[in-house]
């Protein structure tokens, strides 16, 4: 009775251990997944720098890519019927989180999810937008990172009077739909009223229509551009700084790759960046916790560029203590 109550025992012990260790292989095998909606076009320069600064982080964080997670990133440009198509098989594979970069990408998901966590990025006015219900709780299955509040529309202003100083009207180029511009305009208006500058709203929806709207506004003497962020202005940014050049527009922009690639002036956030905090947030939310419980982040590192050859060409003379503020100064 012993040796059979014993045996009988080993036998209890040594399925239980099986079943454990099967257990704790499949916890290690378990692979996540990630799904990303990007309003970029994946042809943009910007693309690959930023989804390589996402995948580094989550590196860095001990996530191993094919070991621990897999990821499927999808691209949708400004086109709202592909943005759609994207977000829809996107969310049908029931990915574990979801990283999206734009309002429109983001408000596109949240149409198609209300309970697979998603985190955002470069978003103008989350709460305005409807993604969270404030910044500290965003309470939904959202979060993530701003990209501009109002303030910033006056800084815009500002810097094209300093550095353009015989402009007197400033055209505001911007996607009407993009409901975080709404604030933006007001915010820039203002500014432009207490500088003496005559603003006026440029909508656009295409590159047909930047170069027609563009074209009437320049045809006064004496006139700037600030150009809103959108995924619209963003992928026909080489368009908006050709014809800045053009027609000899002093023209101030949200993203250094404006200035990069000939714009005169940029000021705003550091986007890879965002991505690189935006893995934060996915690793944090891979481990168990909740999107509407982690804060929606303002931004905190700004950058100024100016270009002085573009200067040059639009025979401005760039003030000496701007220069000194600038992050980079492209000659």
């Amino acid at each position: 009775m012993r040796r059979r109550g014993f045996i009988s025992l080993l036998g209890f012990a040594a399925a239980v251990g099986a079943s454990l260790i099967s257990s704790a292989g499949a916890e290690t095998v378990h692979v996540r997944r990630i799904g990303a909606l990007l309003g970029i076009s994946d042809q943009d320069p910007q693309a690959q720098p930023r989804v390589t600064a996402f995948l580094n982080q989550l590196q860095d964080l001990g996530w191993v890519k094919g070991r621990d997670f897999t990821i499927d990133v999808r691209f949708g440009a400004s086109d709202p019927s592909r943005l759609r198509a994207e977000a829809h098989d996107l969310v049908s594979s029931a990915p574990d989180v979801i990283l999206s970069q734009s309002n429109l990408a983001t408000a596109t998901l949240l149409s198609e999810t209300t309970s697979i966590p998603i985190v955002f990025t470069v978003a103008g006015d989350p709460v305005a937008s409807g993604f969270i219900k404030s910044l500290a709780r965003p309470g939904t299955n959202a979060t993530g990172f701003t990209s501009f509040e109002p303030p910033l529309a006056q800084k815009w202003v500002q810097f094209l009077k300093e550095v353009a100083p015989q402009v007197g009207r400033v055209g505001l180029v911007l996607h009407p739909e993009t409901v975080a511009n709404v604030k933006f305009v007001e915010a820039a208006e203002s500014a432009a009223e207490s500088l003496g500058l005559r603003p006026m709203r440029i909508g656009v929806h295409d590159a047909a229509e930047i170069k027609e709207r563009v074209g009437e506004f320049a045809a006064a003497p004496e006139s700037g551009l600030v150009v809103f962020p959108s995924p619209v202005t963003n992928q026909h940014r080489e368009l908006l700084v050709a014809l800045a050049e053009r027609h000899r527009l002093p023209a101030v922009y949200a993203f250094r790759y404006f200035a990069d690639q000939g714009g005169l002036l940029s000021y705003g956030i550091d986007v890879v960046d965002q991505y690189r905090r935006a893995a934060v947030y996915v690793h944090r939310i891979l481990k168990g916790e909740k999107p509407g419980d982690l804060p929606s982040q303002q931004p905190s590192k700004f950058e100024l560029v100016i270009n002085l050859k573009a200067a040059k060409s639009l025979g401005l003379i760039v003030p000496a203590a701007l220069q000194v503020a600038a992050d980079q100064v492209i000659e």
